[in-house]
């Protein structure tokens, strides 16, 4: 007569705190019995690792990120299934359309006392507030509400960089204030340069999260014309083989990098590679060569991204905010050009210029490369696909309602976002993929522990 026996092994699975809501059990006790003969034993501990990964993919593979906590439950959304099935649709959040949201932004002038003037326009008298009631809704799917308990948690004890031009700070500055809800940092700017304007850093010592904007607005090494003003006639020498210190010497330090540039490639340029002259944009000089600014703008990514990819302390999450148009209409910024529209464009109403569609595919070909030399190495490379629905937005800049940092007087600015606004919404996505990346890595880690 066969003898058939079982052992009985009690284990934990316990997920991080941010993936459910307040009550939720974060640890799960299971119980495994595992029957087996005396004539073939089967090794215990195998058997339980097996059944652990298992039961584990089984189970993140079911949560809706949708059930992920959130501190605003009464506008709470679904999100689709991080892993879908092969039966499931998989969303898209970066198509849809903008729909009317009239509860409103998620904070004031008043509530966050941060915004600075240049896109403070209700202080500065802008007298509609219809742009701030605007909602991006996915065409499959939900892109859920940021959620200021959530994100801090997920970056508690980490760090995060907004590297490139004024917009890149513009979306940083909007984060600050859908944080402040919850959490009100500390201004350290001071204790790492002296330009406290173009170089912000801020610290949430309860989450020992830091927040910085690195100014860089070709991503590689520039002189000439001083880039800090607005003069469009000084040619600006690009070194395009060679990145910008001012964001290299300390990025390693960084768990999340959000990279956007665009609007100063429009100036004119002189272009050098391997310290050699090698071409510019419109610097009207007959013996130069002349070049397009796209290549300036895809040699900037290109020299940006294999600089993450190299250098050796580098295990960030990289995040490339695609190029955001300006919406100038009537003339330039500099010859009477404004944005007085009050409403989103509808869907046939303006199309995004080919210039600018030029601009996207550019910096989106240079990203692919990098995402797949990045999978070689453990490094990941994320696309935040905003250029198209951050065109239809022309009523969300300052326009007349805002302060010139340099100025210090009203400046018609089609460039930079009012706040709150639109660019809000760019912290929205940022979350969403901030997620997704942290159930991705919860997964990888127990199919390595399997």
């Amino acid at each position: 007569m066969m003898m058939k026996t079982h052992f009985s092994s009690i284990f934990s699975i316990k997920f991080p705190p941010y993936f459910f809501p307040s009550g939720f059990p974060h640890t799960m006790n299971f119980q495994l019995i595992q029957f087996f003969t005396m004539e073939k034993t089967l090794d215990k501990t195998v058997s339980i690792k097996a059944f652990l990964l298992t039961l584990s993919l089984i189970f993140i593979s079911s949560i809706p990120l949708s059930l992920l906590k959130t501190s605003r439950s009464r506008f709470s959304l679904p999100l689709p299934f991080p892993f879908p099935s092969s039966s499931e649709k998989k969303c898209d959040v970066f198509t849809g359309k903008w729909v009317p949201y009239p509860q409103g932004p998620y904070y004031s002038n008043e509530t966050c006392r941060l915004i600075v003037d240049q896109q403070n326009c209700i202080k500065f008298g802008r007298p509609d507030t219809e742009f701030m009631k605007w909602r991006w809704k996915p065409h499959d799917c939900e892109l859920p509400l940021f959620d200021a308990a959530q994100f801090l948690e997920i970056v508690r004890g980490k760090s995060m960089a907004f590297v490139g031009d004024s917009v890149g700070r513009n979306q940083m500055e909007s984060l600050v204030c859908l944080l402040a809800h919850e959490a009100y940092p500390l201004d350290i700017s001071r204790n790492s340069s002296a330009d406290v304007n173009y170089f912000k850093r801020w610290f949430y010592a309860d989450y020992n999260f830091t927040l910085a904007a690195f100014w860089s607005p070709f991503l590689v090494k520039s002189g000439g014309a001083h880039i800090n003003g607005h003069s469009i006639n000084g040619l600006i020498s690009l070194y395009l083989d060679e990145p910008d210190e001012a964001w290299t010497n300390e990025i390693e330090k960084f768990d999340y990098v959000i990279v956007s540039v665009g609007q100063w490639f429009f100036r004119p340029l002189l272009f050098y590679e391997a310290g050699r002259l090698l071409g510019c944009h419109i610097c009207n000089q007959n013996n130069i060569t002349s070049f397009s600014k796209y290549y300036a703008y895809k040699m900037a990514f290109r020299t940006a991204f294999r600089t993450l990819l190299t250098l050796k302390n580098y295990t960030g999450v990289t995040f490339l905010r695609t190029f955001l148009a300006s919406h100038f209409e009537n003339g330039d910024w500099d010859k009477g050009g404004n944005c007085p529209r009050t409403k989103p464009f509808t869907s046939n109403e303006m199309k995004l210029q080919e210039f600018n569609k030029e601009f996207y595919w550019v910096q989106v070909e240079e990203l692919r490369e990098a995402e797949e030399k990045g999978k070689k190495i453990g490094l990941t490379f994320e696309l935040m696909n905003t250029t198209e629905i951050m065109w239809m937005r022309p009523d969300g800049h300052p326009n007349g309602y805002g302060h010139s940092m340099i100025k210090n007087a009203s400046v018609y600015d089609c460039v930079h976002w009012c706040l709150p606004g639109p660019i809000d919404t760019l912290n929205e996505f940022l979350l969403y993929l901030m997620k997704k990346e942290v159930l991705l890595q919860l997964k990888a880690k127990l199919m390595r522990n399997a």
